[in-house]
């Protein structure tokens, strides 16, 4: 009797092994077909990626950088020439 159960256990324990891998398993094959479904949908939806967005961010501050500089060139030009008699 010992031996059917000792080999009643190692069965199941089996079973039990197999369909835990079985599980991983589908569990990967999930997680593959919800990542490339959120990836289609977002590029469906036109959605700009944060690496893009960054880059774009710090375009638009050099140029703000820029405009203020030339703002300032442009003010102190026109303060001398409004300073000076005109010909």
């Amino acid at each position: 009797m010992t031996q059917t159960s000792n080999r009643f256990f190692d069965e199941m324990a089996r079973l039990v092994n197999d369909a835990t891998g079985a599980a991983q398993g589908f569990k990967r094959e999930v997680d593959t077909v919800v990542k490339h479904q959120a990836e289609k949908f977002l590029n469906d939806m036109d959605v700009v990626k944060r690496e893009e967005f960054e880059a774009v961010k710090e375009m638009a501050r050099i140029a703000r950088e820029e405009n203020d500089a030339l703002k300032a060139r442009i003010d102190a030009l026109e303060a001398r020439l409004n300073g000076s008699p005109r010909a």
